[in-house]
């Protein structure tokens, strides 16, 4: 045995201290942020709330015009060469942020919002989390390293504040940032923050709502095999929700460098069709969802493939220019799923809802365990922890290396028969067969060849 070596522990008893002191001031200043910019956005929802069709239809152009002339002309004021993406300040800028263009995004997305846009609340959130734990940094002027650790904080303080699941919402914050690895010297301050964000936003006033499912808790090996082909279905509807999405906004960017359009009109048009559509389509489907995630856990029998229009209305909103968070469209689309196919594989609705909005966030978000921890805080022991686990788990490898988040970091492959280039974008890289199975697939083709002839 080593000797015990008193300066290391030392040490790590005043990292322990040090993280206690500044991930708590972080959380407190991130959930103050976040608090505010959740009252103007639920004012504002308000606001708009009693329209009519009509008035809806009208206002939703405008909202894409005004974000668009917004995201366009707002970044033209923050430093050049310095992008506002958590992701980049983490992985590229030594934990930089812009500080001049905190606003931009919180006040875009309630636009989009208010607006009717099909988006969510949480994107504002966690940039205001990372923008304000750069700042942070910066007034103490810290390293470069705990610069980086309390921008990833920042980062879980706005998810555990919006979402209102203090522990999932911290290690989201920290899984995200790369496919297949969770930074271990992130997780303190990220839970301390979260922790903290969440109560400073309960002071605050922000409401949260949890849920408690009918049932008991008894593990069925029948029903454990029903939701594992739930997390199967919820990872291959994570797959065209991501497709969407992205493919949204290439058509976007296709149509507007072919055809020379200014750039705020391509939102525009988003909110022109978005109008249409809601000829046909139920105003639930639009802003945040809420109303249909509630139906379904309340155990109510939703239409099979009505998640296909949210996802339908969240690739127009999100490609064509208007700006929103895209975790709360995975709530809405996993519980509609969930609820919809449960029905089908003979499980109750309200347990296919809670099952399935946790397997679409493992999968799109490449999240299994966050999103497993976020069906322990939303259902408490009303849900197994088996039923929440293992779809969410399935779900998050049948999607394979795709992620909603395009500047995910890869680290490792999910399958020992593909390979990766550890540290590369998911929007970069793309997933090869390994040599072993290429060898494998060989030597069968040959096989084949010799018995023919």
């Amino acid at each position: 045995m080593h000797r015990l070596n008193l300066v290391e522990t030392v040490i790590m008893l005043e990292t322990v201290v040090q993280w206690l002191v500044l991930a708590t001031a972080t959380g407190m200043i991130v959930g103050s942020g976040t608090s505010l910019f959740l009252h103007g956005l639920f004012r504002s929802m308000a606001a708009t709330s009693g329209i009519t069709l009509w008035q809806q239809m009208a206002i939703l152009p405008v909202a894409g015009l005004l974000n668009g002339l917004l995201l366009h002309y707002g970044y033209r004021v923050g430093p050049r060469g310095r992008d506002d993406n958590f992701f980049a300040a983490v992985n590229i800028q030594r934990g930089r942020m812009p500080a001049l263009t905190l606003p931009i995004k919180p006040v875009a997305a309630i636009i989009t919002l208010a607006g009717g846009g099909s988006a969510g609340k949480e994107g504002p959130c966690s940039h205001i989390g990372a923008s304000l734990g750069a700042l942070v940094g910066r007034v103490l002027h810290l390293n470069d390293e705990l610069r980086v650790r309390l921008v990833a904080c920042g980062v879980s303080a706005g998810f555990a504040s919006v979402f209102g699941t203090p522990v999932a919402g911290a290690i989201y914050g920290v899984e995200l940032l790369a496919i297949g690895r969770i930074r271990h010297d992130f997780l303190l301050p990220a839970v301390i923050a979260g922790v903290v964000s969440y109560q400073t936003s309960l002071f605050w006033g922000i409401p949260y709502e949890y849920y408690t499912l009918p049932g008991g808790t008894g593990f069925g090996a029948a029903l454990f095999l029903k939701l594992a082909v739930l997390g199967v279905l919820a990872g291959l509807a994570a797959l065209v929700f991501v497709e969407a999405v992205h493919g949204a906004g290439r058509v976007t960017a296709t149509v507007r460098r072919r055809c020379g359009l200014w750039p705020p009109l391509m939102p525009l048009f988003g909110g022109l069709l978005i109008a249409a559509l809601i000829l046909v389509i139920p105003r639930d489907y639009l802003g945040l969802g809420l109303p249909l995630i509630d139906r379904a856990l309340a155990g109510e029998t939703m239409p099979a493939a009505g998640f296909l229009l949210k996802i339908l209305l969240v690739a127009i909103t999100i490609g064509s220019g208007f700006y929103g968070g895209i975790v709360t469209p995975q709530f809405v689309i996993g519980a509609m799923l969930g609820a919809g196919v449960g029905s089908v594989l003979g499980v109750d609705p309200a347990l296919g809802a809670a099952v399935g909005l946790t397997a679409v966030v493992a999968a799109a978000s490449n999240t299994p365990v966050a999103a497993t921890l976020m069906g322990v805080e939303l259902f408490g022991t009303s849900v197994s922890l088996a039923y929440v686990a293992a779809p969410a788990v399935i779900a998050y490898l049948v999607i394979g290396h795709r992620s909603i988040y395009p500047r995910q970091r890869m680290a490792y492959a999910k399958s020992s028969w593909m390979r990766i280039r550890p540290e590369s974008a998911v929007d970069t890289e793309k997933a090869r067969l390994s040599r072993g199975l290429l060898r494998m697939t060989y030597a069968l083709r040959r096989r084949i060849g010799r018995r023919r002839r």
